[in-house]
């Protein structure tokens, strides 16, 4: 499924290349839709629960309202986005700014409505450290632009933001929880899921050496650690 806004599923600006949402909650009504959907058809159960990136953010929104799984797994879930030190003081003001200006709908700066594939080389990305899986995520790219989805709006970094913060302050869902992230992640913000787990008796937090934002599309070695670690834990021998 891809989220609204992403991929083939409708968009919610007139310009289709924007990352954009009006409210982080939207997301949870296609948390509904697909869990209806898994009912209807009686998918078999337990379920489990995989969220990667901005869909770790919306899969843990959506455990905290009582998402029907057995355990979850997290893979450099976003519940903190990285800002470059010297630059959070802008990051903070420019939401209010860009409301003022009418601007909000303007990609944040560094980025734009052409995607971050197309935009970067493999030699300065910040998701894979493997150089097939780059190449793979190019082409795909310029063959099917729907799935290179532009920079994320200025609004979209504000709600982003917020959402983050009430997670981090949430009660925190009791289930079996496992969380993964690389050693050099540069996307999300590391530290947040240190704070996270320091207060989340049932979750667990793993480093992958070398691995950066897109565990599940990185080198063999590291990408076969990410699902050897996951399939361990969903098959009760935690790795």
């Amino acid at each position: 499924m891809d989220w609204r806004g992403q991929g083939l599923s409708d968009r919610v600006t007139d310009d289709a290349r924007l990352g954009h949402i009006d409210d982080f909650a939207d997301y949870q009504m296609d948390v509904a839709a697909f869990v209806a959907m898994a009912e209807e058809v009686d998918l078999p159960k337990p379920w489990y629960l995989i969220g990667h990136s901005m869909g770790g953010a919306i899969g843990l929104r959506a455990l905290i309202n009582g998402l029907p799984v057995e355990k979850a797994i997290f893979s450099a879930p976003m519940w903190g986005i990285f800002v470059i030190p010297n630059l959070r003081p802008i990051a903070l003001v420019l939401p209010g700014i860009a409301r003022l200006f009418g601007k909000e709908l303007y990609t944040i700066p560094g980025t734009s409505p052409r995607g971050y594939v197309v935009d970067s080389s493999f030699e300065n990305n910040l998701l894979t450290t493997d150089r097939e899986t780059w190449g793979y995520m190019e082409r795909q790219a310029r063959a099917e632009p729907a799935f290179s989805l532009g920079g994320p709006t200025v609004h979209w970094f504000e709600t982003a933001i917020a959402e983050a913060a009430a997670l981090r302050a949430a009660t925190l869902p009791t289930l079996p929880v496992k969380t993964i992230a690389g050693t050099r992640e540069g996307v999300i913000d590391r530290k947040s899921l240190i704070l996270m787990h320091e207060k989340w008796p049932s979750g667990s937090l793993e480093w992958i050496e070398g691995g950066r934002h897109e565990l599940m599309m990185e080198a063999p070695a590291i990408r076969q650690q990410f699902f050897a670690k996951t399939l361990a834990f969903l098959g009760g021998d935690d790795a």
